[in-house]
């Protein structure tokens, strides 16, 4: 029999490897050489970060750090989006029932559970590793392994020691994890221009206004006559100004583009969506999947915050972060409860086109 090496980062066991593929070599040729593509794998970690889209960008900084500190491992991911994961991720999983089934069967050196969903949990749980970190499911209660888990288990569990917390994502997901953070950026990899042509005049500094918040965070929606009114000043200003938005945003885009004569090309999936933000210079959003994909892709940012505690965002200083001049009453909330007033409404147009200015000639 051929000896084989199951420990390569390349070898898959059900199909041939690249290298095979490619130049048609084995794992050891017939004078005992072992294969020149040959990359030995001496640990195995997984990561589990199910999330929505940009919940998964923002994690992805910690691949930077495990690179570092384990260059030899092999490092699988398991999420709900694996189309944003990096290409460096070796085994990037769905989260579907046939992986879930295998993952069950495997051993893993480090198990980094980083969700504090049930589902999650319980598969920290049902997954062999010899270290486990971050959250695990104990008797039908999520529960932190460990005292690194602990703050930012706690975080989710109280508003008050939320509303306290002075360090950002990032900072308690590399405690978590056992390190310390220390400005790994994001890991988004920019995708072919394909097909779609976008009528942008590249010669003007281009702004791009990310008008909704998604379905369940309504709280933090801006009136549509403030977006308006802000497409039309930078335009006065000089800037070329795009509308930008998912399906449930295009009835609301195609009016403001009548009404303020910003640019609106229309919705598109996800992967031609980060290539229009990517024509951006700038990108005015609440806390969305686009705030994610903005700082990702290194562009300038203006961000809207209310029911969120700022510090939880890192910037990396490339833009700001713009809260009402009224405080806001519904932290973490949904919807808007507070019957005086929605402190939204208290985030002037003149502010946020200042920021744009200030951040554009910075």
């Amino acid at each position: 029999m051929i000896p084989l090496k199951t420990d390569c980062r390349l070898f898959r066991g059900d199909v041939p490897c690249k290298p095979h593929k490619t130049f048609g070599v084995h794992c050891t040729d017939e004078a005992g050489n072992t294969c020149p593509h040959y990359d030995p794998v001496d640990s195995r970690i997984l990561i589990i970060k199910l999330g929505a889209v940009g919940d998964v960008i923002r994690t992805t900084p910690l691949i930077r750090k495990l690179q570092t500190v384990y260059p030899r491992a092999k490092i699988t991911w398991l999420t709900l989006s694996p189309e944003v994961l990096p290409s460096i991720v070796d085994e990037p999983l769905d989260f579907s029932l046939k992986n879930i089934v295998a993952l069950r069967s495997m051993q893993f050196d480090i198990l980094y559970n980083l969700d504090k969903d049930r589902e999650a949990c319980a598969l920290c749980d049902q997954i062999s590793a010899t270290t486990k970190k971050g959250f695990i499911l104990q008797n039908g209660v999520i529960t932190p392994i460990d005292a690194a888990a602990e703050a930012k288990y706690l975080t989710g569990v109280f508003d008050d020691i939320c509303k306290a917390n002075t360090r950002s994502y990032l900072e308690e997901v590399f405690e978590i994890c056992g390190f310390t953070f220390s400005g790994e950026r994001y890991i988004l990899e920019r995708q072919p221009a394909g097909e779609v042509k976008w009528n942008i005049n590249k010669r003007k500094k281009v702004i791009g206004l990310n008008t909704g918040c998604g379905g369940r965070w309504t709280s933090r929606l801006w009136d549509e006559k403030n977006w308006a009114a802000l497409a039309r000043t930078l335009k006065k200003k000089g800037y070329e100004v795009i509308l930008l938005g998912g399906e449930q945003e295009d009835k609301k885009n195609q009016r403001l583009a009548r009404t303020s004569t910003a640019k609106y090309f229309g919705h598109y999936p996800l992967q031609q969506f980060i290539r229009l933000v990517d024509q951006c210079d700038l990108v005015v959003t609440a806390v969305t999947m686009a705030m994610h994909i903005t700082i990702g892709l290194g562009k300038k940012i203006v961000l809207f915050n209310n029911i969120f505690n700022k510090n939880e965002f890192e910037l990396y200083e490339q833009g700001m972060i713009l809260e009402p001049d009224m405080p806001c009453r519904c932290f973490y909330q949904a919807t808007c409860t507070n019957s005086e007033y929605r402190c939204m409404d208290h985030l002037p147009v003149h502010r946020v086109a200042e920021a744009c200015v200030q951040l554009l000639q910075s």
